[in-house]
């Protein structure tokens, strides 16, 4: 049983009870274990995998057992964690040694604390990678309760939070386990066809292996033609392309996107085209746009001929395996600034099935994705809720709404 209450915690600055560790070494010295910024759970502060040796950080920071570190870059993603061992991490994280004014579990209890992440994140500079100096995070106000309070906060979160952090674990696995399973699905279909009885044929081409013998393949070139007709008035449906969704209207997005000043001059899109988003093509943002609309100058927009189907080619073009293809035909000097222009495009090989067949394997897809993207958005809204359910729990105790020590 949870003991509601209302009292003010004295504040002080986070400054004030820790000390910054500014040491710092190059990748010559890595014989101390190195910890990422990945390695550290969101929300948690659990390490999710071992430190690693060697490296190809520049510069890193040392810290000592004891020591809580906390995640800069992205602080919205709320990292934390107190050191277990000597170590050395990137310069992404802040590396803070509490005074005898604060106990470590809680300092990183406010550190992972909804209204802490949310001072800090609000105040970050950059938009694309914003982070969040140790003048800022310094600056920021924490509780400062009595120690006594304090390792009582920590040990009432430690037990109330296991089943919480148990139940969150286990529906992320569910989530991965459902997106493997989804991915799978639509590979053996795009790829190979229904009939586990059809026979198989060395394709010639490597990323698609064998495929069904009675099927065909042909290069981009003479498969689809590119639409570059501009809007004169910039009115229209804006759609926008991700990895995630593939073509979607802008105004479905629930995400803060950059607003451009004007549309004139955007490339307009008939239902049906495919839509390659040029800079992120790598990552297997592309998809048939299912909609009448316009598209950013940046994309490129082709129009299939008649041997493919629109829901067809939305689903090859979305595979991993295609994303790394076309990864292939890209330029760019570094591997995440890699684009796919037309000619690069043009010149990847499709498989090419016949067109009921290709009209069979869209409505089996349909049909199987739909029970599974059900399950999905259910476990999704559980795992949105359990998460809810953490930091509420976790800001009410650090900030004095729970009487910890009438807890049973």
């Amino acid at each position: 049983m949870t003991a509601c209450r209302s009292v003010e915690f004295p504040t002080t600055r986070l400054k004030y009870v820790t000390s910054l560790r500014r040491s710092r070494l190059d990748r010559s010295h890595n014989e101390r274990p190195f910890v990422g910024l990945e390695q550290i759970e969101p929300a948690t502060g659990r390490l999710v995998s071992p430190p690693s040796f060697g490296g190809d950080e520049s510069l890193s920071t040392t810290f000592e057992r004891g020591d809580v570190l906390f995640g800069k870059l992205r602080p919205y993603l709320a990292k934390a964690w107190i050191a277990e061992f000597p170590g050395r991490c990137t310069t992404e994280l802040l590396v803070m040694r509490p005074t005898k004014a604060v106990e470590a579990r809680f300092l990183r209890t406010v550190l992972l604390s909804p209204p802490f992440v949310h001072e800090v994140d609000s105040a970050t500079s950059g938009s694309r990678m914003p982070r969040a100096e140790w003048s800022l995070v310094g600056s920021t106000p924490v509780p400062l309760p009595p120690l006594q309070t304090q390792r009582a906060i920590a040990d009432y979160l430690d037990r109330e939070t296991v089943q919480l952090n148990a139940l969150v674990a286990a529906n992320e696995r569910l989530l991965r386990l459902l997106t493997e399973k989804r991915q799978a699905l639509i590979t053996c279909a795009v790829l190979r066809g229904l009939s586990s009885r059809v026979r198989l044929r060395d394709s010639g081409v490597s990323w698609l292996d064998r495929i069904p013998a009675h099927w065909q393949t042909e290069r981009a070139r003479w498969l689809f033609r590119e639409r570059d007709e501009r809007s004169a008035t910039g009115e229209g449906e804006l759609l926008t392309v991700s990895h995630l969704t593939g073509v979607t209207p802008r105004s479905e997005k629930t995400v803060n996107m950059f607003e451009p000043a004007t549309t004139e001059g955007y490339k307009s899109c008939l239902p049906g085209d495919l839509v390659v988003n040029t800079l992120w093509a790598w990552m297997g943002a592309m998809g048939a746009s299912p909609v009448d609309g316009i598209v950013s100058p940046a994309y490129n927009v082709y129009e299939p001929g008649t041997r493919l189907i629109p829901d067809y080619v939305d689903a090859l073009v979305r595979l991993p395996a295609f994303a790394h293809e076309v990864a292939r035909y890209s330029k760019g000097v570094w591997s995440s600034r890699l684009r796919l222009y037309p000619e690069g495009f043009f010149a990847v090989t499709f498989p090419v099935p016949p067109l009921s067949e290709q009209r069979e394997i869209a409505a089996h897809l349909a049909k199987a994705t739909a029970k599974l993207d059900e399950l999905y958005a259910a476990t999704d809204r559980t795992l949105v809720l359990l998460r809810e359910r953490r930091a509420a729990l976790t800001a009410a105790a650090v900030t004095g709404q729970i009487d910890v020590a009438q807890t049973t």
